[in-house]
């Protein structure tokens, strides 16, 4: 006999609530807590899903690769690019002498060798501050004119002519394949005595913190790398190029005036500060600024700084007045520098590999400077996706 669906849906009902009353709970008893889900399994975090292409190239690294990133080389002469080849730096730093003689095409030429020898993307840099120091745009065949000094241009236009000449100077030099430019200049200096003043933007801290905000906001945009510099601040004091300089100021004064300007470049988001070679006995008393842990830590902690951190040169008489050039090598990494300026690479490159491998460096210091290169490079555009079976040994 076939049943109408109409017709067995009711009793069908009926049946099926009958058996639901059976099955509930006592009321006289307690009632029955609600089963748990099984709690869904923990996934990877975001940086374990998608590692940054700086992780990326840090894993893929030899220890004697990761070594060579620690390195912005001075390397004179035409034979730069096997230099590079040689030692795998983190990058090349070019001085006046490199442009001499060229056209815009050869020194094009000799970026894009550097590149061609690097394993790892190069940072390219040059001290284009304007005005006293121009390494690339003193020459006629590569700029008719000179760029000019902060000071004539906050004269003659305020801080729209400051804005503007940094992106000139910017498109200026990526044209020529030169990533980073070692400027601007923070140091508060309003004395005309003073050894830093014709470098300075000769402003009291707030202006200097303005102009420097100005300067880092454009090279940003460009897509250059900017350079804070010369932390803690200059002040009144002479050059650390030939000789020991103490500044006796006190902590106080370096927080109200000469931080300022770093401070607002750093907010700004510039990628590194370079750190100078002045004894600041109110920071540490023993060891100049590039050499001093406690320089780096205060850096790190008080201004919030956690971009790349660079010695000036190490070939500087503050430097080797003092120190063997192993030793300011080693000491420089082991004070938190991520970038060291050397023009004698070969013997301290040595230096701090075998620091590394009898573990006067750790891995881990190693790894972590090493990484906030590679970040900055990454923030810069300059690292590529890897290559399908890792880099070159």
């Amino acid at each position: 006999m076939r049943l109408s669906l109409g017709r067995l849906a009711p009793a069908l009902l009926a049946l099926l609530l009958a058996l639901g009353a059976c099955t509930q709970p006592d009321t006289a008893g307690p009632a029955a807590a609600p089963a748990e889900e099984d709690p869904a399994p923990a996934g990877p975090t975001e940086e374990e899903e998608t590692p940054t292409l700086a992780q990326q190239w840090l894993g893929a690294l030899t220890t004697r690769q990761k070594v060579g990133q620690l390195f912005l080389i001075r390397s004179p002469g035409d034979g730069v690019a096997q230099a590079v080849a040689q030692y795998q730096p983190g990058g090349v730093v070019f001085f006046a002498a490199d442009f001499a003689g060229k056209s815009a095409e050869q020194v094009r030429q000799m970026t894009a060798a550097c590149q061609a020898a690097a394993v790892c993307p190069l940072l390219t840099a040059v001290d284009e501050e304007g005005g006293t120091v121009n390494r690339v745009s003193r020459y006629p065949a590569l700029r008719a004119q000179p760029f000019p000094s902060p000071q004539q241009l906050l004269e003659e236009g305020g801080l729209d002519a400051v804005r503007q000449d940094a992106r000139e100077k910017s498109a200026f030099l990526l044209d020529l394949g030169l990533n980073v430019n070692l400027a601007p200049v923070c140091d508060v200096s309003t004395d005309p005595a003073d050894f830093i003043y014709p470098r300075a933007c000769g402003l009291d801290a707030a202006g200097t913190s303005r102009y420097t905000a100005a300067v880092v906001e454009e090279m940003g945009r460009a897509g250059i790398g900017s350079v804070l510099k010369h932390f803690p601040g200059y002040g009144g004091n002479g050059d650390t190029h030939t000789g020991i300089v103490t500044d006796p100021r006190g902590l106080e004064e370096f927080q109200k005036r000469d931080f300022l300007p770093f401070s607002a470049g750093i907010d700004a988001g510039a990628g590194a500060v370079l750190v100078s070679h002045t004894i600041v006995p109110a920071l540490d008393g023993a060891a100049p600024a590039s050499l001093s842990p406690a320089v780096h830590r205060l850096l790190r902690q008080e201004l919030g700084f956690d971009g790349v951190m660079i010695t000036d040169d190490l070939i500087m008489q503050a430097i080797t007045d003092r120190y063997g050039e192993e030793q300011a090598a080693i000491l420089a990494v082991q004070a938190g520098n991520d970038l060291l300026i050397s023009s004698d690479y070969v013997t301290q490159l040595a230096a701090v590999q075998a620091a590394v491998e009898r573990g006067a460096i750790t891995l881990e210091e190693l790894d972590a400077a090493v990484l906030r290169v590679l970040t900055w490079k990454e923030r810069l555009g300059l690292l590529p996706a890897l290559p399908e079976g890792g880099v070159q040994p």
